[in-house]
């Protein structure tokens, strides 16, 4: 995968990317793409929103979740994301809440992908 293809949203104010592993999968862009018709124009409405103003204010649907990991929050869908320079945000993982509270091997797997994001990026392997 490269760079172009993994875009899920370019803004005045951020660039919203797919993440996807050293295999070139992107389980974040697999999940939006079961989705329905309704529920990705919810999480674009949300990509849009932060894309182009910079922020969200209503925490409901966005918010900081701790250890440098954010979530789009398009009910009962999640979208774990992170910051990165050069102003741009890489959904990391997603999946559909079935509980009030999150499971807690979910945040993980968000954080390990941030993990690896970083790693390739700095070993030039991210985007070639």
């Amino acid at each position: 995968m490269n760079k172009d293809n993994c875009i899920a949203y370019q803004g005045d104010k951020f660039i919203i990317e797919w993440f996807y592993d050293d295999r070139g999968y992107s389980q974040s862009f697999e999940y939006y793409e079961s989705l329905s018709n309704a529920q990705k124009r919810k999480l674009f409405m949300w990509f849009n929103r932060i894309g182009e103003f910079g922020k969200i204010n209503d925490k409901t649907k966005f918010r900081y979740e701790g250890e440098d990991i954010f979530n789009f929050k398009p009910q009962p869908d999640r979208f774990f994301s992170f910051f990165v320079k050069g102003n741009k945000i890489i959904v990391a993982h997603a999946f559909r809440k079935k509980s009030d509270k999150s499971p807690p091997n979910e945040k993980i797997k968000a954080i390990e992908n941030r993990k690896s994001y970083f790693r390739r990026n700095k070993d030039g392997k991210y985007y070639e």
